[in-house]
């Protein structure tokens, strides 16, 4: 059904909720998000919206996840759907397949800003905005049929310059070319988006709004998001988020209610529906739900009699009936998730609780990184330009120490400055770095420090953390020989690795199957959590990321010119390569088998 007709269904006096998700980078991951939606569409979404990745990098993913939630589990699905930086006929393909799969409902989306001045990016000419595709889908009848929802920031646009009336005046263009339905960007100032309403109702705007709602997970994660979003955070939150900063289940805790109290300002204001971004995690939202009263109205059926003659009929069933019912509702219900989490981090809905980075657990439903609006950490060459412009491996180095010295604020690889605990292995990093070893991951060894520390502490207070050290960077072929041989004549068994290139060679010597649990924490009166775990799945995933990062920052220059050589170069010819050293008790035992021995490898 699409979105609006439902929205109406539902009425004005019942709020109404709608859940996003983006696909996870693994296979297991994938298939665990699956049966996570089969549990929350027990709370009874009125819609789930499934992302997709810049340029449809997701395209595959992002496709099958909706057409699971649409066509298994009946839930009307919102696929987003972005149209800058996308190869001709991209578009066309993802609005059939989604059709195929029996979706009516889009998300229209620019994406990242166009490209289109370097004339030898393929990409589609026909859109440059997202009121391009709205019209396009409007206006095509093979797709017009779809319900069309857009994008809105009450905080304002992170990329664009213009103020508060020309962004209205954007949206209002979105709307007269099709836009049924208005989704915004998540926001925590609810006396300015009610304000903001008021604006874009006093334009003739009159479609649906559907606010979003994004849960605090982790002080963090809150951070990266607010920073990404361009976020406006009124200083009263950050007041009370600040002091509680390192102890991760208040902030979970304060996350909860604070969107509990948004929630209920917004229906005071007139607002019938919100939007959860999920970031693929359950227990929060769940626990929003049902502070708010609404996760207790799933129905329940009463168990039955089951008697040859069915008197009373509401509390009787003959065998015939209840063995054709039982066999329908097996058929047909979705398959229970195998407890992925059993024996290490509690149960199913939260052995994720804390959500997962590059190197969270493989086979988590939160694995890897959401944007929301389909944006890459490579935007745009002025991004691109503060990295330098390299046309030498002596430049890239210095790229990468210019980062270790905070002097830049990002690379391609890393979208935030460098964390604190990087910081106290920074003279580690530098010497890797001027070797030409440009290091791109890393953390230092921890042992027993308590979870409410500054600087590695996370999780619940009265708890104490771990962590292996490990380091992550790009080298030279001659030189993963080296690291090998290293590992095979002085490791004693203390130390793993990972190396993998481009063409997919891959050297470990991590048994199949193997896992490094990397960084853990032991809390009361719970399991022992593991949240950054290293093995074969989450490597390869972060590698196949890693080299398309250097092809994408390759593309910002012209075919045959000395960046662009030299970054395609770097792609073709280096490798990526992480160690891990398991001695958590020495925090220089990594850097050690690096630089001392019989054969320093720098």
């Amino acid at each position: 059904m699409k979105f609006v007709d439902r929205i109406a269904q539902n009425g004005k006096n019942k709020l109404f909720y709608t859940f996003e998700f983006f696909p996870p980078k693994t296979d297991q991951g994938f298939e665990n998000l699956v049966s996570r939606i089969a549990r929350m569409v027990g709370l009874n979404p009125l819609a789930v919206s499934v992302t997709w990745g810049a340029g449809g990098t997701t395209k595959e993913r992002s496709l099958d996840l909706a057409g699971l939630t649409q066509l298994e589990y009946g839930v009307d699905t919102i696929l987003h759907l972005t149209c800058t930086n996308m190869e001709q006929g991209t578009v066309d393909a993802a609005l059939r397949e989604a059709k195929e799969r029996g979706i009516e409902n889009i998300l229209a989306l620019r994406g990242d800003p166009p490209r289109g001045e370097e004339h030898w990016i393929p990409t589609d000419s026909r859109f440059q905005y997202g009121v391009d595709l709205v019209r396009y889908i409007k206006s095509t009848p093979e797709f017009a049929h779809f319900c069309v929802g857009v994008a809105a920031y009450p905080d304002g646009h992170p990329d664009h310059d213009t103020d508060g009336e020309g962004e209205l005046e954007y949206l209002k263009k979105k709307v007269d070319a099709g836009a049924e339905f208005i989704i915004t960007q998540l926001f925590y100032d609810v006396e300015n988006f009610l304000q903001w309403v008021q604006r874009v109702r006093a334009k003739g705007i009159t479609v649906p709004i559907i606010p979003g709602i994004m849960p605090i997970q982790t002080y963090a994660s809150f951070l990266r998001m607010t920073k990404l979003c361009a976020t406006r955070v009124p200083p009263s939150l950050m007041s009370d988020l600040v002091p509680i900063r390192h102890d991760d289940q208040k902030v979970k805790d304060y996350g909860v209610n604070l969107s509990v109290d948004m929630i209920r300002r917004l229906q005071k204001g007139g607002i019938e529906g919100v939007h959860f971004c999920t970031l693929n995690l359950e227990k929060s939202v769940t626990r929003v739900l049902e502070a708010l009263g609404l996760a207790g109205n799933i129905p329940t059926l009463a168990n039955k009699l089951i008697a040859d003659s069915p008197s009373p009929p509401e509390r009787t069933v003959t065998p015939h009936t209840a063995a054709d019912r039982a066999a329908k509702e097996l058929t047909s219900a979705p398959q229970p998730e195998p407890d992925a989490s059993k024996g290490e981090i509690n149960s199913a809905a939260d052995w994720d609780d804390f959500p997962n980075g590059r190197f969270g657990d493989f086979k988590s439903p939160a694995y890897g990184d959401t944007d929301r609006w389909g944006s890459s950490a490579l935007q745009s060459k002025t991004t691109v330009s503060q990295w330098g412009n390299s046309k030498t491996l002596e430049d890239l180095t210095n790229m990468f120490l210019r980062y270790l010295h905070s002097r830049i604020p990002t690379t391609p690889f890393s979208p935030t400055p460098l964390s604190p605990e990087s910081l106290t292995i920074l003279p580690n990093l530098e010497k890797l770095t001027r070797r030409g070893w440009w290091t791109v991951g890393s953390q230092p060894a921890v042992n027993g420090v308590p979870s409410t520390d500054e600087v590695v502490g996370w999780g619940p207070r009265g708890g104490y953390v771990y962590q292996k050290c490990f380091v992550e960077f790009f080298v030279e072929q001659k030189d993963v020989g080296r690291i090998v041989e290293k590992v095979e004549e002085e490791g004693g068994g203390w130390v793993d690795y990972f190396a993998g290139n481009v063409q997919g060679e891959i050297l470990t010597n991590v048994p199949e199957g193997g896992r490094n649990a990397v960084t853990w924490g032991v809390f009361p009166g719970q399991e022992i959590a593991q949240t950054t775990i290293i093995e074969k799945e989450s490597f390869l995933s972060w590698k196949d990321e890693a080299f398309s990062i250097w092809t994408e920052w390759a593309s910002f220059y012209r075919p045959g010119s000395q960046e662009r050589t030299l970054l395609e170069g770097v792609r073709d010819q280096r490798w990526l390569v992480t160690l891990i050293h398991h001695d958590f008790m020495d925090s220089s035992a990594l850097w050690t088998f690096l630089f001392k021995g019989s054969d320093p490898l720098v």
